[in-house]
């Protein structure tokens, strides 16, 4: 049953979309007609799903600019199906130069995996966020104040996924055929808008430990 409220978020979010058609049109006629032919974004994004990081938002983007994945706190896990069959298309059909993982400070999945509470079937994805935690346990339990810490956590979380990005086949194929892919990792502040440029920046596998380093049979 849909209560009053209910039905006047869902009439209001239809008005807003009817708004927003309007405005386009009459600023370009032809606005929506091009966006249908064809995408061609230079950008993939990989953030949170946190409803308060709007990707296109924060980088003065429009429709078409930016090919999206967000999942709980920004993680790369290459079980994942859903994150490497974005990562594949972006990468070899759209051949998108830039892939930026964002994270940001006061995320709840990061906070979450701070913490020994249980929180249902979620769990099972923060075990991977833990497992980021117990890579630079020396380093976060050295910082006392735990604001701080946590800031650091989210940084260190956004630098292993930007790395096991690099890790995937998808990618060090495409270097291995000179194909252009950098990544990058930022940190965006909820509470001032602005990004963190983490300056982790990955070009080639040359920039991974050996043992991840890739090598493919020429066809």
């Amino acid at each position: 049953m849909i209560n009053s409220d209910q039905k006047d978020f869902y009439k209001k979010i239809l008005e807003n979309n009817k708004a927003w058609v309007e405005e386009k049109l009459a600023l370009n006629p032809n606005y929506f007609q091009r966006l249908s032919e064809r995408q061609m974004p230079p950008l993939l994004w990989i953030g949170c799903s946190d409803s308060r990081v709007p990707a296109n938002e924060i980088i003065g983007a429009e429709p078409g600019d930016v090919f999206l994945h967000r999942n709980i706190a920004n993680m790369v896990i290459h079980s994942d199906m859903n994150m490497l069959s974005v990562l594949d298309y972006a990468v070899n059909i759209l051949k998108i130069e830039n892939i930026i993982v964002c994270g940001h400070y006061g995320c709840g999945g990061v906070l979450a995996a701070m913490k020994n509470e249980s929180y249902g079937l979620i769990d099972n994805w923060i075990r991977h966020i833990k497992t980021v935690y117990r890579l630079h346990h020396v380093e976060l339990d050295q910082i006392e104040d735990e604001t701080v810490r946590f800031n650091r956590f989210v940084e260190l979380n956004v630098q292993e996924q930007v790395y096991d990005l690099a890790k995937t086949s998808i990618v060090q194929q495409a270097w291995a055929r000179n194909q252009r892919v950098s990544i990058h990792g930022w940190a965006y502040g909820l509470n001032s808008g602005y990004v963190t440029d983490l300056q982790v920046n990955i070009t080639s596998n040359q920039d991974l430990d050996e043992v991840y380093q890739l090598r493919f049979k020429k066809i």
